[in-house]
C-alpha cells in the first residue's frame, strides 16, 4: 500500500508537420512512513500530478546569397556565397552542394559533399576538363532544406591563363574634370586571356553609343567623346569579364562650366570702366556659384584679378591707370571648379590723359664714325736669333678697321712663320724664332671706309756669340 513512481512517458509525436509535443508527467517519489495514507483513504490513489508541453516550430531558411565563382582549373571548381538573410529558430546546420553537367541537360544532381559544409565556401574535385557545369547550393537545418541557389551560368571547367584586372590610371582615381566642348579621350588598360569581353555603363545605365565610342582592344578599352557636354557628367563602370571571372571599376567625370556667353564694354569715364555679360550655355550641370573678372593691360599683356566670386551679370572696374588701354574677360564658377576658358571684351577701354601734353625734345643722332689712329705706335726692337719676338700698337676707329701686316712694304699674308693677332684694338705680331733674314722694318696698316693709318717701325736680329774661355775646347 506504499506510493509508486510512475516516471516519464512521450504522449505525441508531429514529425509530418514538423512541430513535437513531449508531455512529462510526475507521480509522487517512493513513500516513507510518514506519507503512509490515513485510515479511510484509498491505497491506489495517485497524491500530485504535474504535466509540462514545450512546442517548438521548425521552419527551413531562405536561400543562401550571392553564388559565384571563386577559382577554377583544369580539374576542380571552387565557389562562394553568402549566409541566407533568413536563418530562423531552428539555426543553420550546413550547407549541401549539387552540380550536373550542362549537356545532357536532364542529368540528374550530384551532391558534391557527402557531409554538410559549415563553411561559405566549398570546392569540387575530380571533374573532367571541358565540361559545362551547373552548380546550386541549398542550407540545410532542422525544418529541412531551404530553396537552392544556382549560378547564373553554367561555368566551363578548364585552366584559366590570366584572370581579369582593370589597372585604373592614377588620374581618374579621383573626379576627373574636363572642360564643355573639351575632347574627351580616356585609356583604360587591363589584363585577361583569353580575351576578356569589356561591357560599359554610366551611373548604372547603357552608354549611349550616339555620343560616346568604345574602342576595345586585347589590352586597354578606350572612351572617346569627341565634344564634352554637361550630359556627360556622372560615374562611368567599365567591366572585364573572362568566362565567370570578372572585375569592375569606376571613375567620376565632371564637366566644368563654360564661359560667359558674350562680354560687353558698356561705358568708360574717368578711371572706371563698366562690364556686362550674359550666362554660359553649359553650366556643367550644376547652378553657378560666381564669376571671375580680370583686366590685361595691352602693353605689357599680364591678366590680373579684380573681382573675385561675382554674383551679378554686370560690373564696374575702377582705379585704373591713365593713359594705357585695357582688355578684360570672364570666368564662370560653379560648385566644381572655375572654367578653364573665358570670354574677353573685343573693345578696349582707353584711359584718356588731360592736361599738357609732353612733348620730348628732338636730338640729333650723333655721327661715331671715325677713321683709324694709332693710338700706341710700334717701338724699334733688337731681337736674338732663335728667341720669338713680338710687335705691340693699337689702333682705334669706327667701323672697327681691317689690320694687316707689311714686311719691307711688302704684305706678311699668312706666312705660318708669323702670327697677327688684332683684339679689342690691340694688335700684335709674333715672330717665331727669328733668323738674321728677319731683320728689317715692319709696318702696320689699319683701314675702315672713313680711312686708313701705318706705323712703322725697325727690327733688329743679333747673333749670338758664345765666350770660349782657356781650358775648354
Amino acid at each position: 500500500n506504499g506510493w509508486q513512481t510512475c516516471g516519464h512517458q512521450k504522449v505525441s509525436s508531429q514529425e509530418d508537420t514538423g512541430a513535437s509535443s513531449d508531455r512529462v508527467s510526475t507521480c509522487g517519489e517512493t513513500p516513507n512512513e510518514e506519507a503512509l495514507p490515513a485510515d479511510g483513504d484509498e491505497p491506489n490513489a495517485a497524491r500530485v500530478e504535474v504535466t509540462l508541453t514545450v512546442q517548438t516550430s521548425l521552419v527551413p531558411t531562405s536561400a543562401p546569397l550571392d553564388v559565384s565563382v571563386d577559382d577554377v582549373n583544369d580539374s576542380s571548381l571552387t565557389i562562394k556565397w553568402k549566409a541566407p538573410e533568413t536563418i530562423g529558430e531552428a539555426g543553420l546546420d550546413g550547407y549541401t552542394i549539387e552540380y550536373h553537367l550542362d549537356f545532357p541537360a536532364a542529368s540528374d544532381w550530384v551532391v558534391a559533399n557527402k557531409e554538410l559544409n559549415p563553411a561559405n565556401c566549398y570546392c569540387i574535385k575530380n571533374l573532367t576538363a571541358g565540361d559545362l557545369l551547373h552548380v546550386r547550393v541549398v542550407a540545410v537545418n532542422p525544418g529541412g532544406r531551404s530553396e537552392p541557389s544556382t549560378l547564373a551560368e553554367p561555368v566551363p571547367i578548364r585552366e584559366i591563363v590570366d584572370r581579369p584586372k582593370i589597372r585604373m590610371p592614377r588620374i581618374l582615381r579621383s573626379c576627373c574634370v574636363k572642360q564643355v566642348g573639351e575632347q574627351i579621350n580616356l585609356v583604360i588598360p587591363f589584363l585577361g586571356k583569353p580575351k576578356p569581353v569589356v561591357s560599359w555603363l554610366k551611373d548604372g545605365q547603357s552608354l549611349d553609343t550616339k555620343r560616346v565610342n568604345i574602342r576595345t582592344s586585347n589590352t586597354d578599352s578606350i572612351i572617346f567623346i569627341r565634344t564634352a557636354q554637361r550630359d556627360d557628367s556622372g560615374v562611368y563602370e567599365i567591366t572585364v569579364k573572362v568566362d565567370s571571372f570578372e572585375d569592375k571599376a569606376t571613375f567620376t567625370l565632371q564637366i566644368l562650366p563654360g564661359p560667359p556667353a558674350s562680354v560687353k564694354l558698356v561705358d568708360i569715364w574717368g578711371f572706371n570702366a563698366a562690364l556686362e555679360w550674359t550666362l554660359p550655355k553649359d553650366n556643367g550641370n550644376t547652378s553657378i556659384t560666381g564669376y571671375t573678372v580680370q583686366k590685361a593691360d595691352r602693353k605689357t599683356g599680364e591678366w590680373f584679378t579684380v573681382l573675385e566670386h561675382h554674383h551679378r551679370l554686370t560690373a564696374t572696374i575702377s582705379d585704373l591707370v591713365m593713359g594705357n588701354s585695357y582688355s578684360f574677360r570672364v570666368f564662370a564658377e560653379n560648385q566644381v571648379g572655375i572654367s578653364k576658358t573665358s570670354t574677353v571684351t573685343k573693345e578696349v577701354a582707353t584711359i584718356h590723359k588731360r592736361g599738357i601734353v609732353y612733348k620730348p625734345p628732338e636730338y640729333q643722332e650723333h655721327d661715331f664714325s671715325e677713321a683709324p689712329k694709332f693710338t700706341t705706335p710700334l717701338n724699334d726692337r733688337a731681337a736674338t736669333v732663335g728667341y720669338t719676338t713680338k710687335l705691340l700698337c693699337s689702333v682705334r676707329g669706327c667701323p672697327k678697321p681691317k689690320i694687316e701686316w707689311l714686311k719691307n712694304q711688302m704684305i706678311i699674308g699668312d706666312d705660318p712663320k708669323f702670327r697677327q693677332i688684332s683684339s679689342q684694338g690691340i694688335c700684335s705680331l709674333e715672330i717665331r724664332k727669328p733668323c738674321s733674314f728677319d731683320g728689317g722694318v715692319y709696318t702696320c696698316r689699319a683701314k675702315n671706309a672713313q680711312g686708313e693709318a701705318t706705323v712703322s717701325c725697325k727690327l733688329e736680329v743679333k747673333r749670338m756669340y758664345h765666350q770660349i774661355t782657356r781650358g775648354q775646347s
